[in-house]
């Protein structure tokens, strides 16, 4: 649906302005709306939880597939706050040394992760405000990550939909 386009752009700018520590900006922010790359996400999704046994992957594609549009935002190549703060486990920001992780790399400095926190917080509450069905997600990030369709050490996403009923919370449970 055109309509989810544009309440993914509207996302978008929306987590684009949101503030950021020391005004930088090392956010990257990508829309899927093309369902074949929808489903694309969808299918890795899917080889992911059978490759790492974790079973909510595979329902959260579901969720994936049925979306209008996808945002993906992520912290790319950021730099430390220069706070010498510690909120990142080490005493000072020169220390920190981030190495690739299974899912994402790290650690990070934890301010820039508040920067991400806060711009995905703002997309969310702009697709709320325009009545998009929506919710923060952390595997399909893992998958458009493997996948290359954004760049970043860490990659959350915001699938939208605009279904009469909301496909992100009445779900199955895992066990």
């Amino acid at each position: 649906m055109e309509i989810m386009q544009t309440v993914a752009g509207l996302m978008a700018l929306s987590a684009r302005t949101a503030p950021k520590a020391k005004g930088q900006d090392y956010l990257e922010i990508k829309m899927i709306s093309d369902k074949k790359e929808i489903n694309q996400l969808a299918d890795e999704m899917i080889n992911y939880s059978e490759e790492s046994g974790k079973k909510f992957f595979k329902r959260d594609a579901e969720n994936i597939r049925k979306s209008g549009s996808v945002l993906l935002i992520s912290l790319k190549d950021s730099k430390p706050a220069g706070l010498n703060c510690g909120a990142c486990g080490v005493s000072k920001c020169s220390m920190l040394q981030p190495s690739e992780g299974s899912e994402f790399a790290g650690p990070l400095c934890a301010w820039r992760l508040i920067d991400l926190g806060i711009a995905l917080g703002s997309a969310a509450k702009t697709a709320g405000i325009l009545n998009a069905d929506n919710r923060i997600m952390y595997s399909p990030g893992v998958a458009a990550r493997r996948l290359g369709l954004i760049q970043g050490d860490i990659v959350v996403a915001i699938p939208i939909s605009g279904e009469g009923k909301n496909i992100y919370f009445d779900r199955p449970t895992i066990s």
